[in-house]
């Protein structure tokens, strides 16, 4: 088969995260925790009284410029308002994001010196600073850079943020330019980078191979679908296997979604793209581990050969499947995947997926549902993602719920008649096609930030990207 190259997506970290020694003139940036602050901190007479005329009190999220002796930008201070409100003003490195985007194009530097996670305050700055401009046809505005500060590993940073970045680029493209094949074409361009192996299966070479329950989603859509498989990293050592739902946009099929459903389905594909972020993550850092990332990939469309409700599927696992919606096709594409995964016996498995709105309904669209059959390594992701700012609230694979998904017809439904626990029916539906890897972890994603934050405007995001990456690097689930 012959891939179609596409140009990289535009990683441009590196534009507004500086070396400590880079030599450029630099602007301090100073935090307020208290309105007791301008009193404390560093500042000349004129631009106390500066601040007092504004009447800054170190309100969180409020910043204000600093001018010099001559009228020159010489500071600038966030508030981060009275400690124990909650959220990311309580952690000043993660508040730091704000001021990416919200100065003027000038060169900064941390003046405190005090930070706790000097490395997090980088990150915060230059997740703040993603713009996506593909289709802008105006220059793009220069941007804000920071001195990462001394003592912080600078090209660490900068993988971290491209790798984020990059998860962003492929979520925030529209579905024209997102389908199965481009994702499979992202894959590829990680792989050239890293080092990798990527093989993929497309089309009706699917039956062939027993990817039956992938083929009939993605078979209504004249763009092929395909499950796309990266493999990394020293054989022999722990096996870490990843699976991104890439649904590249959900109509719903035959259970048609309405226009205000499909507006941001272009995000469908979320979890691919968070799984493939994570990826390129654990890559940069050259983790010991044997790194596999599976892609189930397809268009749910409408056409005459579209899968129908009330239909039969025999999955991989050899389990059948009776449609109750062509709407939960996630689960379906995952199913197959998560059976090929399993047939390894990988030390741990992480799903990544868009998977239902029942998630948002119980914990908004910030808080991904994490469901894990592991304790300690459950413990460790929520862990990381509260250090980091990338949260994720553990839920339970509750068994009583499990029979909810039972059929007259077939061995299991794809969704329940019940209108309760849609997320954790979603969980137990997937668990059911893992049975020998060594831990098990889903996250119910959404994949998109509602509103521009201090770690990114609005827009798409990997979200668990990060948080699975400081778990995997710490180690600490072993």
């Amino acid at each position: 088969m012959v891939t179609r190259e596409k140009p990289k997506p535009v990683q441009g970290a590196a534009a507004v995260l500086l070396p400590p020694d880079a030599k450029r003139k630099s602007v301090p940036v100073w935090f307020a925790r208290n309105d007791r602050w301008t009193t404390e901190a560093p500042l000349s007479d004129a631009q106390r009284a500066w601040l007092d005329a504004l009447g800054f009190k170190g309100a969180a999220r409020k910043h204000v410029l600093l001018p010099g002796p001559d009228g020159a930008l010489a500071g600038a201070v966030l508030g981060l308002g009275e400690a124990g409100a909650g959220g990311a003003m309580d952690k000043p490195e993660l508040a730091l994001g704000l001021l990416a985007s919200a100065l003027p194009p000038a060169c900064y530097h941390l003046a405190d010196d005090d930070l706790a996670e000097p490395e997090l305050a980088a990150v915060a700055w230059g997740l703040g600073a993603y713009r996506f401009r593909r289709y802008k046809s105006a220059a793009a505005d220069q941007l804000a850079q920071l001195k990462t500060p001394r003592g912080v590993n600078h090209p660490r940073v900068l993988a971290l943020v491209d790798a984020v970045w990059f998860g962003r680029d492929l979520i925030n493209t529209p579905a024209n330019d997102m389908g199965p094949q481009e994702l499979e074409d992202a894959a590829r361009q990680l792989a050239k980078v890293w080092g990798a192996e990527v093989a993929s299966v497309v089309g009706d070479d699917l039956l062939a191979n027993n990817f039956p329950l992938i083929h009939a989603v993605g078979r209504a859509s004249p763009r092929a679908p395909r499950l796309i498989d990266l493999v990394w990293g020293r054989s022999g050592s722990r096996q870490i296997t990843l699976i991104g739902k890439g649904i590249a946009f959900d109509t719903g099929g035959l259970d048609i979604k309405p226009a205000s459903g499909m507006v941001l389905m272009k995000k469908d594909m979320g979890g691919a793209a968070s799984a493939l972020a994570a990826a390129q993550m654990v890559m940069a850092a050259r983790l010991d581990v044997r790194l596999r990332v599976l892609i189930p990939a397809a268009e749910n469309s409408i056409a005459g050969n579209a899968f129908r409700p009330g239909d039969v599927l025999t999955s991989r696992a050899g389990k059948t499947v009776e449609i109750g919606n062509t709407d939960a096709e996630g689960r379906l594409v995952l199913a197959d995947a998560l059976a090929l995964a399993d047939e390894a016996r990988p030390d741990a498995l992480v799903s990544f997926a868009t998977l239902t709105g029942a998630a948002r309904v119980a914990l908004g669209p910030d808080l991904p549902p994490l469901y894990c059959d592991h304790d300690a390594f459950a413990e460790a992701i929520v862990a990381a993602g509260n250090r980091i700012g990338d949260p994720v609230w553990r839920m339970p694979f509750w068994r009583p719920y499990d029979a909810n998904l039972d059929s007259s017809v077939a061995d299991i439904n794809n969704v329940s008649e019940q209108p309760f626990a849609g997320s954790v029916t979603a969980a137990l539906f997937l668990r059911r096609f893992v049975r020998r890897a060594q831990r098990y972890a889903h996250l119910d994603i959404y994949g998109w930030r509602q509103s521009a934050k201090a770690l990114g405007p609005k827009g798409g995001e990997p979200q668990g990207a990060r948080a699975l990456f400081e778990t995997l690097q710490a180690d600490p689930w072993r």
